[in-house]
């Protein structure tokens, strides 16, 4: 496949699927080339989610552009990453008006809208049937309690994998988290229950969004709404052990491999939302002693902020699943986050205290509860809060971080002050093109 001109130069795409696997031209091409092109520094970005190649490629278009004349004596090549993942058509991105399907506008809630259906049944080969009962029970939304079990069902045949094979065991970020094989453990919950859950959540996120946004209004969600809102955190969960396997399995050994046949290029990894968790994770893939990844910067990470943690607040003999990992980065760890993300400031942690084991869940209120008070830390996302629990984490303003940054170590950057616009129910997730975060990656790996 010809490689799409994207408005930097060199650029390389590197594809894999969902079990790490790459395109072996693509992976060739880039380890022959690089040198020849005379590269010093690789920036490596791995897209979150996300329905199509054509608009993953226009994110690294977009984000790399400023580059050139952000370093202009610097001998830059770039690297997108491609893997299978997805995005509901209702969900805003900035600087992206066309990514919502066409008489789908942002917030609203069909039952299954064609475009979300299409990316469904893409993502997940060998399951239509299961997303046609999911699109039909989201249509008919019945009036009784059965059917709301058998839409439990149809989503964990959805994200269920081969509890022997390779993305099995790439869903945990902690030692907290519940097993994984066959999908997030809501699922096996009563559905009533946890649909009132997530309705309840996405009354208080367009209702903190309306408080804040002249004009936009909200109305009260049914458990339907709360069941699409399953739907749609039970494939993200899918996403996150996705990335999880691409990254350790597939761009990680890709790494390997270019430090040792250009030991003199400096790779610095980019990640947004879940391709946060995959350049992470690519950590672990990473053969013992390569010293080539120079900076890593983590842009909205939907992962957990104590997946570095050597040992988690209030339970000593548990630890993030990446804390052997942090060395492996000679240079920084930056973690950007925003509390304007809602994706991550509300519906990641309640799906993820619903994905583990906690039985407490079960027993807790679901009429008029606090869903910030529900969710305690346990539950954080690094794009929300910041690297969490690691010794010497540095804390900094955007402004701050673009004066200088540590030469090593996790930094948390509070980069509220762009990454701000978005609606319900993903909020600023997304809001991501902002030449002060290619400037933050440049910083980074200290490139001039």
């Amino acid at each position: 496949m010809a490689v799409p001109a994207i408005g930097v130069n060199p650029y390389w795409e590197l594809t894999f699927d969902a079990d790490g696997d790459v395109d072996g031209p693509e992976r060739d091409r880039l380890l022959a080339d690089v040198t020849r092109r005379g590269v010093r520094d690789l920036l490596v970005f791995a897209h979150g989610w996300n329905n199509e190649r054509s608009g993953a490629t226009r994110l690294y278009g977009r984000f790399f552009a400023p580059m050139p004349s952000l370093a202009p004596k610097a001998r830059l090549g770039y690297a997108g990453v491609i893997w299978p993942s997805m995005m509901f058509a209702d969900e805003p991105v900035p600087d992206f008006p066309h990514s919502a399907v066409a008489g789908v506008p942002a917030g609203a809630r069909p039952g299954l809208d064609e475009s979300s259906r299409q990316a469904l049944v893409k993502a997940f080969p060998g399951r239509t049937d299961e997303v046609e009962g999911l699109a039909r029970l989201l249509d008919l939304r019945p009036d009784d309690g059965p059917s709301l079990q058998e839409f439990g069902r149809l989503v964990r045949r959805l994200v269920e994998v081969d509890p022997q094979g390779p993305q099995a065991g790439c869903a945990a970020d902690t030692g907290w988290d519940g097993p994984s094989g066959n999908g997030p453990a809501m699922l096996s919950e009563d559905m009533t229950r946890v649909c009132r859950y997530f309705a309840r959540a996405l009354e208080q996120v367009e209702s903190a969004a309306a408080a804040s946004a002249e004009g936009f209004s909200w109305t009260p969600k049914d458990l339907w709404d709360g069941a699409r809102e399953v739907l749609r955190q039970a494939t993200y969960y899918a996403m996150k052990r996705r990335a999880g396997t691409v990254g350790e399995r597939g761009l990680g050994p890709v790494i390997g491999r270019l430090a040792q046949t250009a030991p003199g290029v400096r790779v610095h990894l980019v990640g947004h939302s879940f391709g946060g968790r995959l350049v992470s994770f690519a950590l672990r893939g990473l053969p013992d002693g390569a010293r080539t990844v120079k900076s890593v910067t983590l842009l909205q990470g939907a992962f957990s902020h104590y997946a570095f943690a050597a040992r988690l607040p209030d339970d000593p003999r548990s630890g993030g699943v990446l804390h052997e990992y942090r060395d492996r980065v000679d240079g920084p760890l930056v973690c950007c986050y925003s509390h304007f993300d809602s994706a991550l400031g509300t519906l990641y942690p309640l799906a993820s205290r619903m994905a583990g084991d906690d039985r407490s869940l079960a027993d807790g209120p679901t009429e008029g509860f606090d869903i910030g008070r529900f969710l305690g830390p346990r539950w954080g996302a690094m794009g929300h809060d910041g690297v969490q629990a690691v010794d010497g984490t540095r804390g900094l303003a955007l402004t701050e971080a673009l004066r200088g940054l540590p030469a090593t170590g996790c930094v948390n950057v509070d980069a509220s002050a762009v990454v701000c616009r978005g609606g319900p129910p993903s909020g600023a997730h997304s809001d991501i093109l902002h030449r002060e975060l290619a400037q933050l990656v440049l910083a980074a790996g200290r490139v001039v």
